[in-house]
């Protein structure tokens, strides 16, 4: 689904940064100024400071005159607003709002499908079917009114409904980047969200002949201080052979392992 941040009347260049930031960590990229209170806000240096590496985005930014300009092509409104108005959308929690949102699509894809079926098979007259655009291609666009005032009545007025991030009830306010990111965060999970990606490599488990090796070195380290009786070894080994292979261990690990084993033997000997 088309996706579009839309920021009316920003009035600190930090804050449109930090939308480009938020916006492109979540996977969008679509951005729309109406009437900055700096026309070349794109471009200043605290813009750029705040996006912190998503100047693709900004770079696809555009900055209109109007709001009309900036809902070119959208469908479905939704404006970010603290404050219930009397004649305003329902005021609903985003998440409860993109779970309906996308149900709402999924059947209008689902009744669109024969159609676009019927469409797209050859006319009996032997010419190519045609067709209008699809069903259900729906364009959300997420308003967000300027840092003092929020957005204007005429502006919430316009949207199918209106957001309220669910926050502690005596103390609610949200930073513009701020509230742009939850929004984003949600709606990315409700389209399906990310993977979690690992911190961390892959683990790499050690081979059986690199713990065979490690153990047989060890044999020799605890015999060498004399916690093993080579002559009644009884199950030690065997008992250490299964509690390294719980473990899993590393290459890395092994090399640790037999790094101790080393500096047990040569103890043993200086003491000689």
């Amino acid at each position: 689904m088309k996706t579009r941040f839309v920021l009316i009347n920003t009035s600190h260049a930090g804050n449109v940064g930090a939308a480009a930031r938020a916006m492109k960590v979540m996977g969008f990229d679509d951005l729309v100024l109406v009437a900055p209170r700096w026309p070349n806000v794109l471009r200043k240096e605290e813009t750029i400071q705040r996006a912190s590496g998503a100047l693709d985005v900004l770079e696809k930014a555009r900055v209109v005159a109007t709001l009309d300009e900036a809902l070119d092509g959208m469908s479905h409104l939704c404006a970010t607003a603290m404050t219930p108005r009397d004649f305003g959308p329902p005021t609903v929690e985003p998440r409860v709002h993109f779970e309906a949102l996308l149900k709402q699509e999924r059947l209008a894809l689902a009744a669109s499908a024969p159609e676009a079926k019927n469409a797209s098979n050859p006319a009996d007259d032997g010419e190519a079917g045609g067709g209008s655009a699809p069903v259900g291609q729906t364009g959300v666009a997420f308003l967000f009114g300027c840092e003092r005032f929020g957005m204007t009545n005429e502006d919430v007025y316009r949207c199918h409904a209106a957001l309220s991030i669910p926050t502690n009830p005596r103390f609610g306010s949200l930073n513009l980047g701020a509230a742009i990111q939850v929004i984003a965060y949600d709606w990315r999970q409700a389209l399906g969200g990310f993977g979690v990606q690992d911190a961390t490599p892959a683990r790499v488990q050690a081979d059986a002949a690199q713990v065979a090796g490690m153990l047989g070195h060890w044999e020799q380290a605890l015999t060498s201080i004399g916690f093993l009786d080579p002559a009644a070894p009884k199950k030690l080994m065997p008992r250490l052979n299964q509690l390294f292979n719980r473990a899993q261990l590393t290459p890395e690990e092994i090399h640790i392992l037999r790094g101790v084993a080393k500096a047990m033997i040569e103890t043993a000997q200086a003491k000689r």
